[in-house]
């Protein structure tokens, strides 16, 4: 279960606060339960992932984990630029207590990345691709009971795109989701419930199909 509570969410700006991407938002993400977010560009959704995965804070509010959260899967940032794709890797394991079987999560990830002479090398030398090719092969390594995805993480070529999603169907029939997608097939597809956001608020669904109906109905006819 996760609860979001009161949740407010700004940024700093050179000119001091900026404005209000989430305003008071209230739900509770029940156990095993997908949920898909929707909304417009800038509407707050990938904002509203990273604070669900813990990777940002909120302003104001809390967010309660009762269960294990991933990071948003292929995100790039947390990566240490100074170590190298294997050193990043051993250093999660430890801090996720993976001490007795370092070694397995090393071979999984170098094995999935597909890196190369380059998993030996610094992070801060790969490319924006290459990062999140580690990235996505760290966050399958762990196992989790809700895994957070945003598609405009994935990149690479078209064989390791088919490849991200047979993980990704995988990855689905062991733990619930909540992502972030323009695809409508995607969201249905995963997706049991939906949270619209809009204004900075967050409308919660039962159905998928209800959040992208109210979505639509926000648009320009």
């Amino acid at each position: 279960m996760i609860i979001v509570d009161d949740v407010w969410k700004r940024y700093q700006t050179p000119h001091g606060p900026g404005k209000w991407v989430l305003k008071g938002v209230n739900f509770t993400i029940p156990t095993r339960m997908s949920v898909g977010l929707v909304g417009g560009n800038g509407a707050g959704k990938s904002t509203l992932l990273r604070l669900i995965a813990g990777v940002d804070q909120p302003t104001k509010g809390r967010i309660e984990r009762r269960c294990r959260v991933s990071w948003p899967v292929g995100f790039s940032g947390g990566l240490q630029g100074a170590l190298t794709g294997r050193q990043n890797v051993k250093f999660v394991s430890r801090v996720h207590g993976h001490e007795d079987d370092i070694a397995q999560r090393v071979a999984f990830v170098q094995d999935f990345a597909k890196l190369g002479d380059s998993f030996d090398q610094p992070v801060r030398t790969y490319s924006s691709g290459m990062k999140s090719r580690l990235k996505f092969g760290l966050s399958l390594a762990f196992d989790f009971d809700v895994y957070i995805s945003d598609e405009t993480t994935a990149t690479g070529d078209a064989s390791f795109k088919k490849k991200a999603a047979e993980a990704f169907k995988e990855m689905t029939d062991k733990a619930s989701l909540i992502i972030v997608s323009h695809g409508e097939g995607k969201l249905r597809k995963f997706c049991r419930a939906g949270i619209f956001l809009h204004e900075g608020q967050a409308h919660w669904f039962d159905t998928i199909d209800e959040a992208l109906q109210a979505y639509k109905d926000t648009q320009p006819a």
